[in-house]
Order: C-alpha cells, then structure tokens, then sequence
C-alpha cells in the first residue's frame, strides 16, 4: 500500500492537495487523528492500495506521544509512506485568511493570527524534516500545485522515480522558500538594459541569441550542468523524490527563465520527469 501524508500550515493548500490526490484514485481521508496514522493500513479494505491523509497541528497537540512513533512504525512495516508539506510565507497566509474571513484553528482572544502562524509552524517542524516533497505555494495557483503533486505521484508504470523542477524567480520579489539549490545569475549580461531586448523576455528569439552569444552565460550554464550532473545522483540514491532547482536574477524575466529553460532542455532527455516553472514571467515589472 501506498500512503501519502498531506501536511502543512493551515491556509498553505492542503485540501487542494488531497483534493488532486482523490481525483488520482487515492482514498482519501481528511484531517486524520495522529493515534490512528500507524494503525491505518490494517484497518482499510485490501483494495485501497493507495491512500492519502491530511494532517495538521491540531491533531499533533492532542496526541501526547506524537507523529515521530507512528512513522517510525510504518517504515519498519514496511509501508510505502511518503511526506508532502505545504507551506506559504506568513504575509500570504494572513491575506488569505483575511479574503476568506476563516479563523486559525490555534487563533483564540488571547493568540493573535500571526503567533498562531508561529506555533503552527513549531509544531509541524518535526513532520517537515521528514518531507520528501517540500512545496512553498506563496507564487502557485491552484493549477501549478495539481500539475506539481501530479507530475510527482501519478506515474503510468507505477515506480517511484525523481522529478526535477528549474524555476526561475526575481530576487526582487524574494527567493522561493523550497529549492534544494539556488543559482544566482545576476553576474551575468542584463537584456533589460539593451533598450530594444527590454520588452522582450528570456523566451524570445532576440534574448535568446543575445544571451547565447556571451561567453559567461554559456560558461554558466557548462558549470551549473557539471555540478549538478555530479550530484544529482547522489541526492537521488538518498530517497529524493522531487527536486526543485531555483535560477534567479533581479526580475525574473530575462536571464533567469533563458538559464532554467536551457537547463530543463539538457536534463530532460535524461530525467523525463524534468519541468520548468517561471514564477514571475507573467509579471509586469520587468528586471
């Protein structure tokens, strides 16, 4: 049996996640007691070899022994277990609160919103550690989480095998929260300020062949691929399942997205699951 544990603060997108899981077939059950994580598999029909849960802090306060037993009890059963968690910036999860005028499930008179947010995410610590898939939805919509969780579990021939993401950001906007590498391509030849590439971004013909002919980029994009040509396998071997590789520059609209596409045209061919994600392509301010 398949068991994939949704988990996260609250407002970060985890009944979206369980939502896509249910649409995949997974049996999915909501907001799960802690003391029944373990006892779960013996207490499902044979049939339901794929099953999803959520948890979330409230479940985590009132077990008094914790998660760290339970997992511990499925993978010496056995039991294919993996850890999807959630989470988005505190600023985006207040203003998501706020739109949907919903209360935290930790907020009360005397603990404000954003200690709430806070101690939410002390209690959850221990489950992040343990994530395989680490997503930070402060930039996705509803559509780039489904593709995410999608692109990781929903495998035709049934075997687990790595996803690698390349997204380009703009540090202006803040670097994402969840990249297990982080390149900073700001050393290198700007289009913004060639007046006649500056309306153009990283995914036009004439940035392109601006970009492609300076020796720095190419000699980036050689040194990037080297490094992580060497250690890609490695982070595979150890169980890693999904890694997101960031590319930024000061906007996000030019080198950056050239660099992660070039990237993900070079690793496709050997790690099919490979994507591409621009956070702020689709932006207005340019770098």
């Amino acid at each position: 049996m398949k068991l994939v544990i949704i988990s996260g603060r609250s407002g970060s997108g985890k009944s979206i996640a369980l939502h896509v899981l249910e649409d995949l077939g997974y049996f999915a059950i909501d907001n799960l007691p802690i003391g029944l994580l373990s006892q779960l598999p013996k207490n499902l029909p044979v049939s339901n070899n794929n099953v999803a849960v959520s948890i979330d802090a409230r479940n985590i306060v009132t077990d008094p022994q914790g998660i760290q037993p339970h997992f511990e009890k499925l993978k010496a059963e056995g039991y294919d277990t993996r850890i999807i968690y959630l989470d988005s910036d505190d600023g985006t999860l207040i203003d998501r609160f706020n739109a949907t005028r919903r209360k935290h499930p930790l907020s009360s008179e005397k603990v404000s919103l954003s200690e709430a947010l806070i101690q939410e995410g002390n209690l959850l610590e221990v489950i992040a550690e343990q994530a395989d898939l680490r997503v930070d939805t402060s930039n996705l919509s509803i559509y780039d989480l489904r593709d995410i969780i999608r692109q990781q579990l929903d495998n035709s021939d049934g075997q687990k095998s790595v996803a690698i993401q390349f997204q380009s950001f703009g540090f202006k906007r803040g670097s994402p929260k969840d990249c297990d590498f982080l390149f900073d391509v700001r050393c290198l030849p700007n289009p913004y300020w060639e007046s006649h590439l500056r309306g153009y971004t990283g995914q036009d013909q004439a940035v392109i062949d601006f970009l492609e002919q300076d020796f720095s980029v190419r000699a980036m994009l050689s040194d990037i691929s080297s490094f992580l040509d060497k250690w890609l396998p490695s982070i595979i071997s150890s169980s890693r399942s999904y890694i997101t590789i960031g590319i930024g520059c000061t906007g996000g609209q030019h080198r950056s997205v050239f660099v992660a596409d070039q990237l993900a045209q070079r690793f496709q061919r050997q790690y099919p699951q490979t994507l591409v994600r621009h956070r702020d392509l689709s932006l207005a301010n340019k770098d």
